[in-house]
């Protein structure tokens, strides 16, 4: 700690008479004057606190375990980077003040056990005494002794002395014979049988209950703790009885059961969930495992950005269904063993942070392109060197992933677009043959993580090109087989819905090409609309996601995402047809169906509209002016608040709002002719990934 300088005042005035004193005392105060340092550490400069100047480390620095420089850092000539450097040591600064804490709770607890025992010694001397007062002594006429008591022991701790202790043929004696001898209560006649309840006959009828476990981890930045999250998961007992149930029913309790589990009836039909659901491609943490990754000091603050506030932007769905298994076994491992991916989420959060305003400048965009620069570098460099196949096909997804879930719509950087990045990951996901080892591995229950976000891309990121899907017979042998690849537990959306739209991506690029004349056309639009009918939900299976005690419920949530999957879809199918007019019925009639269902949906920063960015683009590609898609639209994007300009919902917005310009414009005019969304993207020169 620093201790304060005393300055000597010099306008105390001295008492008079004593001038050679006055001229003593100024010279002595003179001497003793406080001179400024110069040679202390320039973190005790910077901090403004007295440097003792010790060496390497001068006393204060290494008290609050901060870094101690006596030689000029290069932060130092820069006041921005040095208002950062700043802000780096409060930090950890606090971070040793929160470590001190539970030490100095240890000393309070122990105080109170330790009041708590004197306060205890002090009422058994009173009891002693007021025991010692009323003992009598012992006469004639002194009763007899009970001979089955025995005596109770000297720490007794109820409020009155005990002399005596229960009797030994008492039943509330330790040493009583349970097994009473036969006849011995009819050996008594006033005295009635006791009339008791056998302890394993009927059980209690319970009603169901819900736990909620709580699991804590500690992540380490360079062996210091930076965050400590939490997950809360629910495990309900809320099962209807076994018909094989060996106990009895209570008599007169059935009807309560019986209205109690039809009350109740929407959390029975919810399945476990699957927490092993996905195959990583890091091995699994144990519970006790402390993530610990190594980043440079100037990267720190970028690193704790990404981990607070942009990691539970990327897969939100997988969030609901897994329970917090996108940070515990995807982000979390592949940030300490994968530099490249390292990089790329160090470039995400540079990249939030300036669309967020939190940061502006040139440091922030050096930043970004500094970890975009090292993350294309480790890329190239792997491939050269033909190994860490898997790490890099990690790294380029979620490079993919990452840049379409933050960021402003134009940030006016350089950068390469996504489709380029994809065709390096089907590269690798060629090499490592991925596809063949998930054919193969068919009746295993866990499914690839890295194939199952490239198949999400793939699918999504054909119909923003007017594609055929890079492994469109992949998903066509997994439609006909009936095989899922885990896109409703990563995105929401079923995987039959997501290979027809692959199929509808295909016939688009076939109908773009002229390899399809019109009759064809239509006869593939009606063959792939009665399969979407197929998958059509029956009436009542499309709720509330929340279940009564207001938890979300993954299953239903999956099944309202996959009905507007479907319904926009569909729309995209019949858009297909020659001479499309948005302004039939039939379509209009989709797009208010896709609104209403929309509302199911929970909104606002903590819901899910930021996962359903392609079927909002497509269907709000052909909504006119005054529909009610346009409403629920304008109402959602406002309670999403800062969120709602970042990433691809802030895309599609900008996108959404040039087409409804460019269309309610024409359709003012009499035309019903209406721009394309790909051709006002292809206008404005954007290649983003609306996913």
């Amino acid at each position: 700690m620093s201790t304060p300088s005393i300055r000597p005042s010099l306008k105390t005035s001295p008492p008079q008479g004593g001038s050679e004193r006055r001229s003593s005392k100024s010279k002595d105060g003179e001497n003793k004057m406080h001179r400024r340092s110069r040679s202390g550490c320039f973190t005790c400069r910077l901090r403004r606190k007295k440097c003792d100047e010790s060496r390497p480390v001068c006393r204060a620095c290494k008290h609050l375990n901060v870094d101690c420089e006596y030689k000029r850092p290069t932060w130092w000539q820069h006041p921005d980077r040095r208002k950062q450097h700043k802000e780096l040591i409060k930090e950890k600064i606090r971070i040793t003040k929160l470590q001190e804490k539970p030490s100095q709770k240890q000393r309070e607890e122990q105080q109170r056990q330790r009041q708590q025992q004197q306060q205890q010694q002090h009422q058994q001397q009173q009891h002693q005494q007021v025991a010692q007062q009323h003992q009598m002594p012992l006469g004639i006429n002194t009763p007899p002794s009970l001979c089955h008591s025995q005596p109770t022991t000297d720490a007794h701790s109820e409020l009155m002395p005990h002399t005596r202790a229960g009797s030994v043929d008492s039943h509330f004696s330790p040493r009583f014979d349970m097994d009473t001898p036969g006849g011995f209560f009819n050996s008594t006649p006033l005295m009635p049988p006791p009339q008791w309840t056998p302890m394993t006959g009927q059980y209690a009828t319970f009603p169901p209950y819900e736990v909620d476990v709580k699991t804590e981890r500690q992540m380490y930045v360079n062996e210091v703790p930076t965050q400590k999250d939490s997950v809360v998961s629910t495990f309900t007992t809320l099962q209807p009885q076994s018909a094989e149930s060996s106990l009895p029913s209570a008599p007169m309790d059935g009807w309560v059961n019986q209205e109690f589990l039809e009350g109740h009836n929407d959390l029975l039909k919810e399945e476990p969930l699957d927490f092993n659901f996905f195959e990583f491609p890091h091995a699994p943490f144990s519970p006790t495992h402390e993530a610990v990754i190594s980043v440079d000091d100037c990267d720190k603050y970028l690193l704790d950005h990404f981990l607070e506030n942009v990691s539970r932007l990327i897969f939100p769905i997988m969030d609901v269904n897994q329970h917090g298994s996108a940070r515990a076994d995807v982000i979390l491992p592949a940030l300490e063993s994968n530099k490249c991916y390292l990089h790329t989420c160090l470039s995400t959060a540079a990249l939030h942070l300036k669309a967020t305003g939190q940061m502006q400048g040139e440091q922030i965009d050096n930043d970004i392109m500094r970890h975009r620069f090292a993350t294309i570098s480790e890329l190239c460099g792997a491939f050269e060197r033909d190994n860490e196949s898997s790490q890099n096909l990690e790294a380029t997804l979620g490079l993919i992933m990452f840049q379409s879930s933050v960021g402003a719509p134009e940030d006016g950087l350089p950068d390469i677009p996504w489709h380029q990045h994809f065709q390096a990951a089907k590269t690798l996901i060629e090499q490592l043959d991925l596809h063949n080892q998930a054919k193969s591995n068919e009746t295993q229950r866990h499914v690839s993580f890295n194939i199952t976000l490239a198949s999400w891309i793939d699918i999504l990121g054909a119909t923003m090109l007017a594609r055929i899907p890079a492994f469109a017979p992949y998903y066509r042998e997994k439609i006909e087989a009936d095989q899922t690849s885990g896109l409703a537990e990563l995105m929401g959306c079923e995987d039959r819905i997501m290979y027809l739209i692959s199929e509808i991506s295909a016939l688009e690029y076939l109908k773009l090409e002229g390899r399809l004349d019109s009759l064809q056309l239509c006869s593939h639009i009606a063959s792939l609309g009665e399969q979407l009918t197929v998958t059509e939900p029956q009436k009542g299976e499309l709720c509330n996601v929340y279940s009564s005690t207001g938890a979300i419920r993954p299953k239903q949530l999956s099944k309202n995402i996959t009905a507007l999957f479907r319904t926009a879809a569909r729309i995209h199918l019949c858009s297909l047809v020659p001479e499309f007019d948005r302004f039939q019925s039939s379509i209009m009639g989709l797009v208010d169906s896709f609104a209403e269902m929309w509302e199911m949906i929970p909104s606002g920063p903590d819901g899910f509209d930021r996962s359903l960015v392609w079927p909002i683009l497509i269907t709000g590609s052909v909504a006119v002016e005054g529909s009610y898609f346009r409403r629920v639209f304008s109402d959602r994007h406002t309670w999403l608040g800062d969120l709602a300009d970042l990433g691809s919902f802030g895309r599609v917005n900008e996108v959404l709002q040039n087409v409804w310009n460019i269309n309610d414009e024409t359709a003012s005019s009499g035309e019903k002719q209406s721009v394309h969304w790909r051709d006002v993207m292809v206008y404005k020169g954007w290649e983003s990934l609306l996913i």
